[in-house]
This record gives C-alpha cells, structure tokens and sequence, in this order.
C-alpha cells in the first residue's frame, strides 16, 4: 500500500487587500506585538498591526519581531508575509528559524519566487523542503540554473525532484504526486478502511482508493462512499468503480486541467507507458495550472510575454515588451501607409478623416470580442478546429445582427450632424458610411473567429491572436475597406 503522505496544508485567514496567498477569506485574528503597543482586538486593527511590523522591521528589531511571533500560528504568520510590502517580507523571512520558514510553501507560487528572490542557499534548502517534491521542482525552475546546482543536492528530497525534473516541463510528470493510496482487488472493503486508519498519519487528504492488478496497471478505484457505504467484508472488485481516466506523464497540463474539468475530476491519476499507475495530480495542482494558463493568456492577450510578472527589473520589463510595442508600432505605421495611400480622397473630401477612427474602434472591438470568446472555447475545449465551419457562420450571422445596428445608428448620426454642418451629398455619405460600417464588423469578427483556432491547430498559442496582431490587422483592413467604399459610392458624385 502507497501512503498518500501530503504534509498538512498551512491554511491562512485573510484580511483587508489580499495579495497574492492561496487562503481562506476569514478575519485575521493576531497577538499582540508587545512592545509595540497594539491591541488584541484586531478585527478593525489589521492595517495598524502590519504598519507596527514593518515598521519594526525597517528598524531592524530582530528581537522583537522575533518575540512577538514565536508563538503565532503558520496561519497567523503567513497573513503577515502577505499583507507586509514584499521588501520588508523578504527581511522578515531571513529572521524566522528553520521552523517557522517552511510556512512560505504556502504562499501563492508568483509572490513566493519574488519572496525568494535574495535568498542564501540555506534558507532556500529549508523552504524546499517544507513543500512537497512536485512543488519544490515547480519552484527550482524559477531560479537561475546556478543556485539550482548549489541547492538540489542539498535537498531531503533531492532524489524525487530529480525524477519529476526528468519529465518535460509543463506536463503531467513534472507537476504530479508520487504519493497515493492503491489495493489489489482481492482485498476486502475492511482491509482497505483498516489500512488507511493505520496510516492516518501519513495520509492527509484522500479523494480516491487507486485498485491496481499485480503489474500495477489501474483497474479501478474506490470513491470515499464506497468505503462508508459498502459492507466491511465486499470485495473491493466488486465495489469499484471501473470508469477509470488517466493521463500519461508527457500530456501538457493544460490538457490535464481541461481533462479534470470535463470529467468533473477532483484528482486526475497519471500511468507511464506500460499502463502502471505512478502518480496523480492532486486538486492544488490543478488550481495552480488553472492560474498560470489563465495569467499567460491575460499577457498573451495584453501584448506582453507568457511568463511575465509584476516583480521584475527594468531591463526584463524592458526587454519582455518592446518587441511587443515595436510590433504595434510596425502595424500602426502600415495603417498609418494605408492612410495616406488614399490622400486624393481626403484632399477631395477632408471629411472622411473623421470616419476613420469610428471604423478602427470598431473593427478592433468587434475583433476582440469574436478572438476572446474562440480563445475562451479553445481553453476549455469546447471549440475544436472542426468546429471552424458552423462557428464561422454563427459568428458571422451574429456580426450581420450587430453590424447593421451599428451601421443604422451611424447613418442616423450622420444625417442629424447634416442638419448642422454642411457637406456635400450627406444621404449618400450616411449611407456609404453605414455600408462600410457593416463590412468592417463582419470582416473584424471573421478574423477574430478564424485566427486563434487556425493558430491552436498550428500549434501555436490562440491568445496571441487577441494581442497587437488581430487588432492591428483589422485597423489595416478597417481603413481599407472605408476607403474602397467611398471611392465605388461616395467620391464619385463630388466629381
């Protein structure tokens, strides 16, 4: 029998601003800091407690915080790492002893790689190996490959790091578990509920009782009901549950966490390539995936690269965004050529200048809109690239809808505009203003619904299509499209 040995999960209440723990939303409840004369009652103190800390910290009062502390909850401590300003956590996490620091395995990953930042090797170790091995891998990939060198070897758990750092990143392998509970069929409901009390200890959650045959190939499992429910002398074989879904170690996380979803898994077991169970998933895991894709595809989406954080120096902000402006600065400046490829028009009519930003927010909007939700799709797994045909057309049926809206209310503002300024031929101009209006929506929902399926199919990740490329495309293609129309409707009658 595997243990499912998970070392208890430090929860922490939060308060006021939360920034970056996975806790529960409950009132922070602390002691008081002694000599820095706070109230016990600190429901309505907790911005007054933190501001003490700090400014403790800032006057190096090692001792008191020290004192003050000893004697806290993890829960209590880590609320504190969270709502302190990260360079006065980083101090605080140097003066904590080797006990207390492991309390920073709980911290979200992001803050904690921040918060780790100018570690010294030795604290590094400590906080390591606080976490389980499929966390302390996930977090030795975020430090420069020379501290990686100095601290793996001095890990309690170097040999299971290793192994998980074995599998590509971003899969199954390299984020799964190697702890978990597995009985042979043959076994009674009593032998399995007998096992688990006497390892107690060592388990600390469990979601599912793996059934495995002699080469441990998975047959089964057991929910939490089946051991209540099932008399204590059922064999296990015929309790089980049989509608067994597994990953092998080499699928991208993404597609772990879209499996977990669509099957409503709480834990997503992980079999090698002879079929032997060697892991699983466990719900954290799969929270986190969750957060990374969702917080790569909002940068993705905002023009920046994947792996962005808010931590970051100057020159890694500068480089991570300028290839982005630049590309933004390239395509503004094709739509700027587009622009003047059609001076003669202005110089015939200057008034249609103003139309044009009307059509390029428009085209970027509805674009964006038509992207986001295919993304979206694209990410849960709703929408394949089969399903490009009806997709298309539904998208363009939508766009006709709200493109003629569109258009009516311009033409609309157009004649009433009319009725104040003079210009030559307003009808027509409304209406050729209306008709390209149209185009442009339909034309910018066509991109946006195409694009970032065609990308997934290529491999490449959607949310890059709802970044500087969609939107600088169908300001091109707006401004062209504008012009193309006045010249066939409008320009023709100024002759």
């Amino acid at each position: 029998m595997n243990a499912d040995a998970q070392k208890p999960e430090k929860k922490a209440p939060k308060s006021g601003k939360r920034r970056d723990a996975d806790t529960p939303s409950v009132p922070l409840i602390w002691r008081s800091v002694g000599e820095a004369g706070i109230s016990d009652d600190l429901d309505e103190h907790n911005a007054a407690v933190v501001d003490a800390f700090s400014r403790l910290i800032k006057a190096e009062e090692r001792d008191k915080v020290s004192r003050a502390i000893k004697r806290w909850p993890p829960a209590h401590l880590l609320a504190l790492f969270v709502h302190l300003p990260l360079k006065r956590a980083r101090v605080l996490l140097s003066w904590l002893d080797k006990f207390q620091v492991r309390v920073v395995a709980e911290l979200n990953p992001a803050f904690r790689s921040a918060l780790l930042e100018d570690c010294t090797v030795q604290r590094l170790v400590e906080v390591l190996d606080g976490m389980e091995p499929e966390e302390a891998a996930d977090q030795l990939e975020d430090m420069p490959e020379e501290a990686q060198a100095e601290v793996l070897p001095k890990l309690r758990e170097r040999v299971a790091i290793e192994s998980l750092r074995a599998f590509e990143e971003d899969s199954a392998g390299s984020i799964m578990s190697r702890k978990f509970v597995a009985v042979p069929p043959d076994w009674t409901v009593g032998q399995v509920t007998h096992e688990i009390r006497a390892n107690a200890r060592a388990i600390e959650k469990l979601y599912a009782v793996y059934v495995v045959d002699t080469r441990h190939h998975p047959i089964g499992y057991l929910r939490l009901r089946d051991l209540l429910l099932s008399p204590q002398e059922a064999r296990v074989a015929e309790v089980m549950s049989t509608d067994f879904i597994a990953v092998g170690p080499d699928t991208d996380q993404e597609e772990v966490a879209r499996i977990a979803d669509r099957y409503e898994l709480s834990v997503v077991p992980v079999v090698d390539k002879f079929g032997r169970l060697i892991g699983r998933v466990t719900p954290k895991q799969l929270r986190r995936v969750l957060r990374e894709e969702a917080e790569e595809d909002l940068n993705l989406m905002a023009g920046l690269p994947a792996d962005t954080r808010p931590d970051e120096s100057i020159g890694r902000i500068v480089r991570g965004r300028i290839p982005w402006l630049l590309i933004g600065l390239c395509g503004a400046s094709l739509s700027a050529a587009v622009v003047g490829a059609f001076e003669d028009q202005l110089a015939r009519a200057a008034i249609l200048a103003s139309f044009i930003p009307i059509v390029m927010s428009m085209a970027g909007n509805a674009g964006i809109q038509a992207s986001t939700v295919a993304v979206q799709g694209l990410s849960t797994g709703t929408v394949k690239f089969g399903d490009l045909g009806w997709r298309l057309a539904k998208e363009l049926s939508a766009a006709l809808a709200n493109g003629a809206i569109a258009a009516l209310v311009l033409v609309a503002l157009v004649i009433g505009v009319a009725q104040l300024i003079d210009f030559d031929a307003p009808l027509v101009l409304a209406a050729s203003a209306g008709l390209s209006l149209l185009s442009v929506v339909v034309v910018a929902v066509a991109v946006g619904a195409t694009i970032p399926i065609v990308l997934d199919k290529l491999g490449i990740d959607p949310a890059m299509a709802t970044g500087v490329f969609i939107t600088t495309g169908n300001d091109i293609l707006s401004v062209m499209i504008f012009f193309i129309m006045m010249s066939l409707f409008y320009l023709p009658l100024l002759s």
